[in-house]
């Protein structure tokens, strides 16, 4: 089966870009309060894609974590992309996006749109589509990075493909997972594992971040440098 294009896209280089000295994370993986102004971010992010639940989930934090996200996109004059729903954490965060002014693009199925999952009314704009991977590739297309809340199967399916697609240099696109009360700290050690085992570079597990602070998570991945490095351990291609 061929997979619908994806847009490799490098934004510009940003101004006002500051490292905290002896932090270890010079190289830009993690950033001090305000090394970005919101005019540099906006310029570097100018639409972020938001994986999440079409549930609520156990515990309040996550909604709370949904809405904090949207209302931050919004503020700094990030367009979210998301999934088009109004239900569970889904609507959450386009609700809270909505509601600070900002611009809300949902991709939705057509069969979905039209049975257990409604879209939300109130979209900046609203994408139907024929299918899941029509979905996805949408939302990838149309985003500089993705942000990825507590869910279900599908948000791990989601998010995971988002990061396969960088390691492969199809996109040169980042991932965070917004780590809210801990939701992805068993994900963070199964990658981490990865890397033990031989199956995924350093290199490639540095460019997934976790942080449990939205604002800090926005920045690291505005500040993210795509590895220039295949994703094949044991194989030597500099000769290809």
């Amino acid at each position: 089966m061929s997979h619908p294009p994806i847009v490799n896209r490098r934004s510009a280089e940003i101004p006002n870009l500051r490292t905290i000295p002896g932090s270890g994370f010079e190289n830009g993986s993690l950033l001090g309060p305000g090394a970005l102004d919101d005019e540099a971010m906006s310029l570097k992010l100018a639409a972020v894609c938001v994986f999440c639940g079409s549930n609520r989930g156990a515990n309040e934090a996550y909604e709370q974590a949904a809405r904090e996200v949207g209302r931050l996109l919004a503020e700094r004059g990030i367009r979210l992309v998301y999934g088009g729903a109004s239900t569970g954490l889904m609507g959450t965060v386009a609700d809270a996006a909505l509601g600070a002014g900002g611009g809300v693009t949902g991709v939705l199925p057509r069969w979905l749109a039209a049975g257990a999952e409604p879209p939300h009314g109130e979209l900046s704009e609203l994408r139907l589509v024929d299918g899941m991977h029509e979905r996805k590739a949408l939302m990838a297309e149309l985003s500089d990075a993705f942000i990825v809340l507590p869910g279900g199967l599908g948000t791990l399916e989601e998010a995971f493909e988002a990061v396969s697609w960088t390691q492969l240099r199809l996109q040169d696109k980042p991932t965070g997972f917004l780590n809210v009360n801990e939701f992805f700290a068993p994900t963070m050690a199964q990658l981490d594992r990865m890397v033990t085992e031989g199956f995924v570079r350093p290199e490639h597990r540095d460019g997934v971040y976790f942080d449990d602070q939205p604002d800090r998570l926005l920045e690291r991945l505005a500040t993210f440098e795509p590895p220039d490095i295949h994703k094949w351990i044991d194989r030597d291609l500099s000769a290809s």
